[in-house]
């Protein structure tokens, strides 16, 4: 993003925070490299940075294998299961739970050195969990920690607090400023319903605002 585009973008957002409308809150792809930065635990790091890399919540993250990511392709992917409920049909109203998969490509070169990286270290098999983490709140710590390591150097986040669904609402502006079909984006995000995915675009109806040069003097 070129510097003219990437104060726009900062500006953007910025206001989206400040006018409370209820819109996503979301960190620039800089600011996300960034705090990635300050995660030197590589378990923690390939977790969170995947988080970033793929859009997907973070159940989906945690249920992870070895097998579910491609790292080899000529175009890397990972396959996502996402879970949805169906109701069956019968007296005692049970609910069915089945796991949808959904396939997404990995569009960062250095991301995919650091999973094979990490895979190397770990020796893991492919039917594997990669992350074995008992719960989110774990990795809600893990952010935490980041951000006060940043705190210590003089950096701050205007995103408060920077939690899972941050790199997913970021995720999904950063594909929006790259050009990525909405449509295309909906189905990375896994969303049913194409008013779940225009929310986003709904960030950027404010960005008229920023287009006018109006002098009162």
């Amino acid at each position: 993003m070129q510097n003219g585009h990437a104060e726009r973008a900062r500006q953007l957002r910025n206001l989206v925070i400040a006018a409370e409308l209820g819109f996503p809150k979301y960190l620039l792809a800089p600011e996300v490299n960034q705090l990635l930065g300050f995660i030197p635990d590589l378990h923690q790091r390939t977790l969170i940075d995947t988080l970033w890399n793929t859009g997907a919540r973070i159940h989906e993250v945690l249920a992870l294998t070895k097998g579910d990511i491609y790292l080899d392709e000529e175009t890397p992917f990972v396959v996502l299961r996402t879970l949805k409920q169906r109701e069956t049909q019968g007296k005692a109203g049970l609910t069915k739970v089945k796991a949808l998969p959904k396939r997404g490509a990995l569009f960062d070169p250095q991301y995919v050195q650091l999973m094979k990286s990490y895979f190397a270290t770990m020796r893991l098999k492919n039917q594997s969990q990669i992350w074995p983490v008992q719960s989110d709140n774990t990795v809600r710590n893990w952010l935490g920690n980041a951000v006060e390591r940043a705190e210590n150097q003089g950096i701050s986040y205007v995103v408060n607090p920077v939690t899972c669904k941050t790199f997913r609402h970021s995720f999904a502006i950063h594909l929006i400023f790259n050009g990525v079909p909405m449509k295309v984006i909906q189905a990375y995000l896994g969303h049913k319903k194409s008013g779940s995915t225009d929310i986003y675009t709904k960030i950027f109806s404010l960005d008229t605002m920023l287009h006018f040069d109006i002098s009162f003097h």
